[in-house]
């Protein structure tokens, strides 16, 4: 039997007015979604007029660069499961991408869950890359104001910043380094200076397609720059949500990693923003990459290779008020008990940074 292909869903969200609706627009006209399919609010916000090319039903629209956009009406699950169900009755174009546009004061969490948690979507459909949009005018203030907005940018795999040409340069230098420390691994596009390529922002998704070495070192080239599992620390700020990473020596057990990483999740998943990372698994001659978002975690994917000569263990944390010597000493009194984990590994509670 054939292995399942599934579809990979991205999500582009944002807080109100940093530009989601402009960057679809950018996408939308883009060759590579001529396969994609797009879920948004209402058409009327996104201005497709001048992308129509018919109408299939009331709720969705097939545009001249062959990509299908729908409305969501009620429940997320219950809109991917109608276009899934379309395509597989062949009344809708197939597509092999979906995109979905949250609204600006969405947590992205519940959105992320849905794919995994409804028990038809998972079967079909997996998670692609999450794309947050930041107001470079207004970025700073709603950081200040706004928890959703931090979390948006926390589980951003690529993030896009807006409006640069409309603020001043000294604020927008300032939220670019905020941005930093809440998530140094995700690259950065300035939309209103450099070509939006789709294919990059949605594509390049190294959790399903093993062996980009290029993306793979840039997780870790300004986390781990001078080679110290230490070196993450210097992310750590005086806001509760703050990134750090960590670098271990020698193979890992994967079984007690992953009784580790479960225990952690279960626990606190809803502090541990992201986690991501390559491994060193015994018995296994290339690394294995995971990704987690809170309590989901992406399957592991084998990589064809190492990026680089480097190979340790490396892990990212981007965690709202958790701190990282317990997070690490928890995974390392794992590591170093053998079959058994003691139980007191996780014991301590793990108290906000203050």
């Amino acid at each position: 039997m054939p292995e399942p292909v599934f579809t990979p869903v991205n999500l582009i969200t944002g807080f109100l007015g940093s530009g989601k609706t402009t960057l679809l627009q950018r996408l939308l006209a883009d060759p590579a979604l001529a396969d994609t399919a797009v879920l948004i609010n209402e058409f009327g916000e996104v201005g497709l007029d001048h992308h129509l090319l018919e109408r299939i039903d009331d709720t969705m629209v097939l545009l001249q660069s062959g990509c299908l956009c729908c409305t969501i009406r009620g429940e997320l699950s219950m809109a991917i499961r109608d276009l899934h169900s379309k395509r597989e009755r062949g009344t809708v174009p197939r597509f092999r991408r979906l995109v979905v546009e949250s609204t600006g004061l969405a947590d992205p969490f519940p959105i992320l869950s849905t794919v995994q948690a409804d028990p038809v979507l998972r079967h079909h459909f997996r998670l692609g890359n999450v794309i947050t949009t930041v107001d470079a005018v207004n970025g700073l203030g709603q950081l200040a104001r706004q928890v959703e907005c931090t979390k948006q940018i926390a589980v951003a795999d690529r993030l896009v910043l807006t409006k640069t040409d409309l603020a001043e340069a000294a604020a927008a230098d300032a939220l670019v380094e905020r941005l930093g420390r809440i998530n140094p691994s995700a690259p950065l596009w300035r939309a209103a200076e450099e070509p939006i390529d789709a294919e990059a922002l949605l594509s390049h998704d190294l959790f399903a397609t093993a062996g980009r070495s290029e993306a793979a070192r840039r997780w870790f080239s300004v986390e781990l720059g001078d080679g110290s599992a230490e070196a993450g620390d210097r992310n750590r700020h005086d806001e509760s949500i703050h990134a750090f990473a960590l670098a271990f020596e020698g193979p890992l057990d994967w079984t007690l990693f992953g009784l580790w990483l479960s225990m952690l999740l279960n626990r606190h998943g809803d502090r541990v923003l992201r986690v991501k990372g390559i491994l060193n698994v015994a018995d296994a001659a290339a690394p294995v990459a995971i990704h987690g978002v809170q309590r989901l975690v992406h399957p592991p994917v084998h990589m064809a290779a190492w990026p680089d000569d480097d190979r340790r263990s490396r892990l990212v944390f981007i965690v709202d008020g958790l701190d990282r010597g317990l997070i690490e000493r928890s995974l390392m009194a794992f590591l170093q008990a053998g079959p058994q984990p003691p139980a007191a590994a996780f014991r301590p509670s793990l108290q906000p940074t203050l």
